[in-house]
C-alpha cells in the first residue's frame, strides 16, 4: 500500500545483497575448503551449508535483478486514503 510519504529516491538494496552475498559464498567456500583439510567434518558441514545459502541467496538476488523495475506510481498520483471508521 503507498502511503504517500515514501522518498523519492528509494533504491533497492538488491546490489548490495549480491556483493555481501558473494563474499559469504566465496569465505563459506573457502572456510569448508580448509576445514575439510584440518580434518574438522563438523565444521566444514557448516560452512558447506552456509555456502549453500549464500548461493541460493544470491541465485535469489540475481533473479531479481533481472526482473528489472516493477511499477511504482509517480507524483501525479495521490497517495491512498486510509481506511475510514474504528479498526476491527
Amino acid at each position: 500500500m503507498r502511503s504517500g510519504n515514501e522518498p523519492v529516491t528509494a533504491r533497492s538494496p538488491l546490489r548490495l545483497r549480491f556483493w555481501l552475498s558473494l563474499w559469504g559464498l566465496v569465505w563459506a567456500g573457502a572456510g569448508t575448503a580448509l576445514f575439510a583439510l584440518a580434518d574438522r567434518p563438523g565444521w566444514a558441514a557448516f560452512c558447506g551449508v552456509v555456502a549453500l545459502l549464500a548461493a541460493v541467496d544470491l541465485v535469489v538476488v540475481v533473479r531479481r535483478i533481472r526482473q528489472g523495475p516493477h511499477y511504482q506510481p509517480g507524483r501525479d498520483i495521490p497517495p491512498y486514503e486510509p481506511p475510514a471508521g474504528p479498526r476491527p
